[in-house]
């Protein structure tokens, strides 16, 4: 088995990029980091695209990649694409990844992009609103009635999407467990957002205090909208090479990848918090890297809702079982405190384009790790992991990634 690389990457800024296309924002971030890596298309063995929605917005069912990426020279190679929600773009960086540790390739391109944004309303919100999504949803919602942390009289309705009335419950099943506070999550918010104005890339830039979150339009009880990922457009890309040919890119400034996991959720009971599927995945992750939660400097994680940032970071093994809010209260997850996370502004404020988001968790830690993150530069970060989810099914996430990173 090889070691693997990082050599390269590219992000477009996350937000609303109305005149631009999938593969316009694809090629932009493609471009980027094949600069980045000083290679050139020619350079590739294989190129991997990741989205989601495309063929439902873009009306685009077939070979998307392809229509994106031979403009660029990027032809005669191995070309796959992959879907796996929000965790698509992960996904794609673990395939490349084993595909360059079983020598089956030597250069890898991994690009994921989304356009979410929509004027048509009800088309936007369509997507998050699939049939299969809403049963799994309504089902969990269902199963942990009398669960949950009491909601607030007039605020114990649904709210506008059935995927975040399931993120809310599970907020309020961690409430019921562990007595989180709603401004525990809401300091979680505070947090990423007081990050993201250090982020040139980020969709919002603007901070907000805990009070401001908590004061926000509802959207779900307990999540107000700044504690849940807005609707993003945007690409991210990475160029992974195999260690024995890193001589090939004099230039490149490589990020070693140390751990690649990922699995799906499995049955279990709403409340088994040992069980988690990211607890699962992350101590396969930690053993293959032969480190421990305690060796992590850095970290971004999937926060969809700022409650599950809380959720994460546990499983994870950053904070212990119940006291992640508490660490948020305090700092401790905070650029300069003990672990910070999501020092890019983490998915609710720096954005969620769906398919782009894991290599926009790779783009910031292989950032991060360069020491090129300027005023949200993590002071002596040598070791870094992301934790991607995707989708819904059962009591928990359908699949979890975790990567683990390491300069030098």
């Amino acid at each position: 088995m090889r070691d693997v690389h990082i050599i390269g990457v590219g992000m477009t800024p996350f937000g609303r990029h109305r005149d631009r296309t999938h593969t316009d924002l694809a090629q932009q971030a493609v471009t980027e980091a094949l600069g980045d890596a000083g290679a050139k298309a020619g350079d590739l063995g294989m190129a991997i695209y990741a989205n989601v929605v495309q063929g439902f917005f873009a009306g685009e069912m077939s070979i998307p990649g392809e229509y994106a990426l031979r403009p660029l020279g990027i032809q005669g190679v191995r070309v796959l694409h992959v879907e796996a929600a929000c965790a698509s773009a992960t996904i794609g960086l673990h395939v490349a990844a084993d595909y360059i540790r079983a020598g089956l390739t030597d250069v890898a391109l991994v690009v994921g992009v989304e356009k979410l944004y929509s004027t048509d309303r009800d088309k936007r919100f369509a997507v998050f609103q699939q049939p299969l999504d809403a049963i799994e949803a309504q089902r969990y919602i269902d199963g942990t009635r009398g669960m949950l942390a009491p909601a607030p009289t007039g605020l114990d309705g649904p709210g506008p999407n059935i995927m975040m009335d399931a993120y809310a419950a599970q907020a309020r099943l961690y409430m019921a467990t562990y007595g989180t506070t709603q401004r525990q999550i809401a300091a979680v918010s505070a947090k990423n957002h007081f990050h993201s104005q250090f982020n040139p890339r980020s969709q919002y830039q603007n901070v907000l205090t805990i009070d401001e979150v908590l004061a926000a339009p509802n959207v779900s009880w307990p999540l107000t909208v700044p504690m849940c990922a807005p609707i993003s457009d945007g690409a991210s890309a990475a160029i992974l090479c195999a260690g024995d040919l890193l001589g090939r890119f004099p230039n490149a400034r490589s990020i070693r990848v140390l751990a690649t996991e990922s699995q799906s959720g499995t049955d279990r009971a709403p409340d088994d918090y040992a069980g988690h599927v990211t607890r699962i995945v992350s101590g396969r992750a930690y053993e293959k890297a032969g480190l421990g939660p305690q060796d992590v400097h850095v970290a971004e994680v999937h926060d969809a809702s700022s409650s599950g940032e809380i959720v994460q970071v546990e499983a994870l093994g950053l904070c212990a079982p119940g006291q992640a809010g508490h660490d948020a209260e305090a700092g401790a997850t905070a650029l300069g405190g003990r672990v910070p996370v999501n020092v890019s502004g983490g998915l609710v404020s720096k954005g969620h384009p769906l398919g782009a988001t894991g290599l926009g968790q790779i783009f910031e830690l292989v950032t991060q790790l360069r020491g090129d993150a300027g005023k949200r530069q993590v002071e002596h970060a040598r070791i870094a992991l992301a934790e991607n989810s995707g989708g819904f099914y059962g009591v928990e996430d359908g699949l979890s990634a975790v990567t683990i990173l390491a300069s030098g």
